[in-house]
């Protein structure tokens, strides 16, 4: 009886997760990946790294994602390191922009590429940004019917 009564609990706690709890490390190293194919390839005085990433932002977020205070030249060198802070970054980003989606995994997705370049999720079919969010839908839907191609990045946890 003990056990069927801590089985249920652990169903109904389960089941009011909120909505964040469902993002999958699939679907953040799948952004993750989608983002860096749809960065700009030219090169930039102002963005680094295979990401197009603001200078200003690398310091906080490694210190916040792996403790450690990278500089742009650390961050743009290991590629490695520079795909788990951005797991991590992108893993809050996702959880955030799941249940303005309304729970629709491809607004979800294009509303975290609005945030990754807009700094804000609601611009997602805005102008330009629309045409940016729907290139990293693109890819993002091709890696995730395509999971062999970017198993390598996968994050342990």
């Amino acid at each position: 009886m003990r056990l069927l009564l801590a089985g249920l609990t652990t169903s109904l706690v389960l089941w009011a997760l909120p909505v964040q709890a469902q993002v999958s490390n699939d679907q953040v190293v799948a952004i993750v990946e989608a983002l860096r194919l749809a960065a700009p390839k030219q090169p930039t005085d102002e963005l680094y790294s295979a990401w197009k990433i603001k200078p200003s932002l690398i310091p906080q977020w490694s210190r916040l994602c792996i403790g450690q205070e990278l500089t742009v030249e650390e961050f743009v060198a290991d590629t490695a390191k520079a795909r788990i802070i951005l797991t991590c970054v992108m893993e809050d980003v996702l959880a955030t922009e799941y249940p303005a989606s309304g729970n629709e995994e491809a607004i979800a997705i294009r509303r975290a590429a609005a945030w990754w370049v807009a700094g804000n999720g609601d611009l997602y079919d805005s102008g330009d940004i629309a045409f940016y969010t729907k290139k990293v839908l693109n890819f993002y839907q091709d890696l995730r019917a395509n999971p062999g191609d970017f198993l390598p990045f996968r994050i342990a946890k």
